[in-house]
């Protein structure tokens, strides 16, 4: 079996993984898009998590084949496990968008099996979905032929996606873990979601923000062994590539992923959220089938609550003020203090651009990415963490944070629109 794919070509399928696809879990993923709703500002952005899921699943292969020229029992388990963690990341992605996440239940509701019962008293997130999809639901049923076929565990590759395991063993080869730099090809700096969906939302969005030499990429990324443990690197003669694969995505995010008509879209659905109670996730994960873009969607149509009915309009609230990095912070929150003290409603969309959520200033990475320094003359090399072979981490430890506030300001009296001008004008 093999799916077409706009991006990457012909995709294979091994038979024993087509169960896994035809399930309805992973089919529920067809009506979900995967930019939700960037559609309403890049018409051509209609494209679904199912196919985005795919395209990190093949891409993941490429990776692996490239990393891994041995071919044996235990290396084809992590080459199939490590494609079955990244086709299922998005498996508990809720509908339309992450402000969804805040009508989700308790995660002690979901029932968790006690391996991943981690921080109870909170709210559930999709990665908790995620786990339960795969580990404790019908859709765990769907792995038999894996299983026979590879010996897959479904709870290793539940472990891949959130990047923790109790079972290193599973992972290890030759007495080499490889739990570090497999989690790292799901989710890291130069993950595998990330080279599949910069390369496609660039694609259906008609722009050229996010485009990058995978192949030259792929051909530089290695194997760096730790202590015995296996970690994602890349050589150092292609760190501007992995600038480039870095700015890309920072400016992907600057004009597509937080562009203002979608995430005030997304603003005005946790309103619709937080002044309804029409709509909610069930923690029953079979139940959990049915929400889908066009599930939700529904209630929208259906509902009288005023942001429901906006939303299904696309008629978003007059972008007032916008601001970038520290620029006009006191001219924001004049406006914001002017508009409160006039009783006027206003949303407000912020956001913080950061070349990178993993390498932030204060932050620790727990599988920190490698570059590896090679010599012509054999066993003399070197192996470092990424942060020490580009300085881009410095150059934008900046957050470039964007604010912007919107309100209904054809609504307002003369004399409010003509304070709110004064401020934003000065």
């Amino acid at each position: 079996m093999e799916i077409r794919d706009p991006v990457h070509g012909s995709i294979p399928i091994l038979d024993a993984e087509r169960e896994i696809l035809e399930h309805p879990f992973f089919q529920r993923l067809r009506s979900i898009k995967q930019l939700g709703f960037s559609e309403y500002v890049f018409p051509g952005a209609t494209h679904t998590r199912y196919l985005h899921s795919i395209g990190v699943m093949n891409v993941s292969t490429l990776v692996f084949d490239f990393l891994f020229k041995e071919q044996n029992k235990d290396i084809l388990r992590l080459r199939e496990t490590l494609r079955l963690g990244c086709l299922l990341h998005d498996i508990g992605h809720a509908p339309l968008s992450h402000s969804t996440e805040s009508v989700m239940p308790m995660v002690q509701e979901l029932k968790l099996p006690k391996r991943f019962e981690i921080k109870k008293n909170r709210q559930a997130t999709h990665e908790d979905y995620t786990i339960k999809s795969i580990t404790d639901s019908s859709f765990t049923e769907s792995f038999k032929s894996v299983k026979a076929q590879f010996g897959i565990d479904p709870n290793a590759i539940a472990e891949l996606v959130i990047g923790e395991t109790t079972d290193p063993s599973y992972f290890t080869v030759n007495g080499i873990n490889y739990f570090p730099l497999l989690h790292q090809l799901v989710s890291s700096e130069m993950d595998c979601d990330r080279m599949d969906y910069l390369l496609r939302d660039s694609y259906f969005c008609g722009v050229s923000y996010g485009k990058f030499d995978l192949d030259w990429i792929i051909d530089n990324l290695k194997v760096c062994k730790v202590d015995n443990e296996a970690y994602l690197g890349i050589s150092e003669r292609a760190i501007s590539t992995f600038d480039d694969f870095l700015i890309s995505r920072f400016h992907m995010f600057m004009m597509v992923y937080f562009h203002y008509r979608a995430v005030c879209l997304e603003q005005m659905l946790s309103r619709y959220f937080a002044t309804s109670n029409e709509y909610s996730i069930p923690a029953d994960i079979e139940a959990y089938l049915e929400h889908d873009d066009t599930y939700l969607t529904k209630f929208l149509r259906n509902s009288s609550n005023p942001w429901a009915q906006r939303i299904v309009m696309n008629s978003i609230p007059k972008k007032i003020l916008e601001t970038f990095g520290s620029n006009y912070l006191d001219q924001m929150n004049l406006l914001e203090k002017y508009l409160k003290s006039e009783s006027i409603d206003y949303i407000k969309c912020s956001s913080t651009g950061r070349l990178s959520k993993y390498y932030s200033e204060g932050s620790s990475q727990r599988y920190p990415m490698k570059v590896m320094r090679e010599s012509s003359l054999k066993g003399i090399g070197s192996i470092k963490n990424i942060q020490e072979a580009t300085d881009l981490f410095e150059k934008y430890s900046e957050s470039h944070a964007v604010n912007r506030i919107h309100c209904d300001f054809e609504t307002l009296t003369k004399k409010q629109q003509e304070e709110i001008f004064k401020i934003v004008q000065n």
